[in-house]
């Protein structure tokens, strides 16, 4: 009598969240892969899909999680403002999950950092590391430590710049707040900026955890290897009838006077990352992977616009 294969197993971390949903879609395609899906809240049950109940806030609650599994894919973090639950959970809950993967003998390990590690001094076209991180806020300074146990581990760590795609609820939120309070092109629109969509986030996260080979390791810049202006990416906004038509153009000084006049959830910093040179180049992660992405970083967005139009209308 012939048995069936066991399903190789997937860990996967933040299935629940913008860049996890789009990750667990992506892996729980692969016929032949159990995703094993640890979650707060376990999300509806599907083919591929074994929800577990687990939360970085509690390490007790990871004991076991890694075991049989030969990939961990690591996409959940805190990123709000409270210090304590930041060091709790990227920091705290990150190494209790890595040292599980590491007892289970998990060979191939994934992890979801950001480019905000470098903080507010602007750059164009910066490789790893080339400019020192210096991160400047509790949720970004927790994620880079957070790095340091995967790269111990071999792990792969990937920082993104700006995600976009349905689910988004920060980047372009965030670029219509701003929009609102300071109503013009900044500084001329001549900002490079690092996006990637969602999709396009998921395809690197996937191919990095199931790819044939040794696992790539190390940090990599995971955007679209081609940047973005800060013009660019506002009048795609506008064109999809995302964002308004901008008609003025303001220098950097008066922008950041308006900002300050007109106070928002939106920070000055935050303001700065939106606005000003953040790209860093991307390149070698793709190459790495064999994976071709689309022609520009912004071809996805049509797809996405139904969303977004309908989410900031009800914010």
């Amino acid at each position: 009598m012939q048995t069936s294969e066991r399903p190789r197993v997937i860990v996967l971390t933040g299935a629940t969240g913008f860049v996890g949903s789009a990750a667990l879609d992506a892996l729980a395609r692969h016929p032949g892969i159990l995703v094993r899906a640890l979650a707060r809240t376990p999300g509806a049950a599907r083919e591929g899909v074994e929800w577990v109940r687990a939360d970085l806030g509690d390490p007790c609650s990871l004991k076991g999680t890694c075991e049989g599994a030969a990939a961990l894919v690591n996409l959940a973090s805190y990123i709000g403002r409270d210090e304590e639950r930041c060091h709790t959970v990227n920091v705290l809950g990150g190494a209790s999950l890595l040292a599980e993967a590491v007892r289970a003998g998990v060979d191939r390990i994934v992890h979801l950092s950001t480019a905000a590690v470098y903080g507010n001094l602007p750059h164009r076209g910066i490789e790893v590391d080339e400019v020192t991180p210096d991160p400047a806020s509790a949720a970004s300074r927790t994620r880079l430590a957070a790095e340091a146990p995967v790269l111990a581990a071999g792990g792969t760590v990937l920082r993104p710049g700006l995600v976009l795609g349905a689910g988004d609820r920060w980047v372009v939120p965030a670029l219509a707040e701003l929009m609102d309070r300071v109503p013009a092109s900044w500084d001329g629109g001549r900002a490079l900026l690092s996006v990637v969509d969602v999709g396009e986030l998921a395809r690197l996260i996937d191919t990095l955890a199931t790819a044939p080979g040794p696992a790539v390791g190390g940090v990599h810049h995971a955007s679209h290897p081609a940047a973005v202006t800060s013009s660019g990416l506002m009048s795609a906004l506008a064109a999809e009838g995302i964002l308004p038509v901008v008609r003025e153009n303001w220098p950097w000084d008066r922008c950041v006077e308006q900002l300050r006049a007109r106070p928002g959830q939106v920070t000055e910093r935050q303001f700065s990352l939106l606005a000003r040179d953040y790209y860093q180049r991307s390149d070698t992660i793709w190459q790495l992977t064999g994976l071709r992405p689309t022609p520009t970083p912004l071809t996805l967005l049509p797809s996405a616009a139904p969303w977004y139009r309908t989410h900031l209308a009800g914010t």
